[in-house]
C-alpha cells in the first residue's frame, strides 16, 4: 500500500498538517498508521468531513 505523510496530505486536501494530525488521533482516517512517531496515511484516503459543518433540512451542506 502506498502512503503519504501529513505534509503531503495537507497539500492535497488544502488544510493544515496539524488538522490532519487531529483527524489521525481521532481515528477519522481509515488505514492511517503511526510508525516511529510519524503518521502515514493511505494515498487513496479521502478527506474526512468537517464536523463543524451541519446539514440543512434539504440534505445540502451549508
Amino acid at each position: 500500500m502506498d502512503y503519504m505523510t501529513l505534509r503531503e496530505a495537507s497539500e492535497k486536501w488544502g488544510v493544515s498538517s496539524r488538522q490532519i494530525n487531529y483527524y489521525c488521533v481521532e481515528g477519522r482516517i481509515p488505514g492511517a498508521v503511526k510508525m516511529a512517531g510519524v503518521w502515514l496515511l493511505p494515498k487513496a484516503a479521502d478527506k474526512p468531513a468537517d464536523k463543524r459543518r451541519k446539514q440543512n433540512k434539504g440534505g445540502e451542506k451549508l
